[in-house]
């Protein structure tokens, strides 16, 4: 959380869309939590040995890394309003 608060501070120019990203990685953390309770509880096993809620798991985190990359690719490119209409669009659905 602390990586969090310093990400959005202002000096440090962070571009919107990665600053997002990082915050949708803890949703992928906050998901496989209970992921892995409920596999171990409900299965008996790891979550990397129930496929169907690993997939679900690992599906977060690609599409944290690909709005990260998204954000990061728009900022070098030195587009401020792609990466601020990618967030937007992001939020929307």
């Amino acid at each position: 959380l602390a990586f969090l608060y310093f990400l959005g501070y202002d000096k440090n120019q962070t571009p919107p869309l990665v600053q997002f990203g990082f915050q949708f990685l803890l949703l992928f953390v906050l998901a496989t939590i209970p992921g892995g309770i409920i596999s171990k509880s409900a299965y008996g096993v790891s979550l990397a040995d129930a496929d169907w809620l690993h997939g679900g798991a690992e599906l977060l985190l690609t599409v944290t890394n690909l709005v990260i990359v998204a954000g990061l690719r728009a900022a070098n490119a030195g587009d401020v309003r792609q990466n601020n209409a990618i967030r937007a669009g992001a939020l929307a659905t």
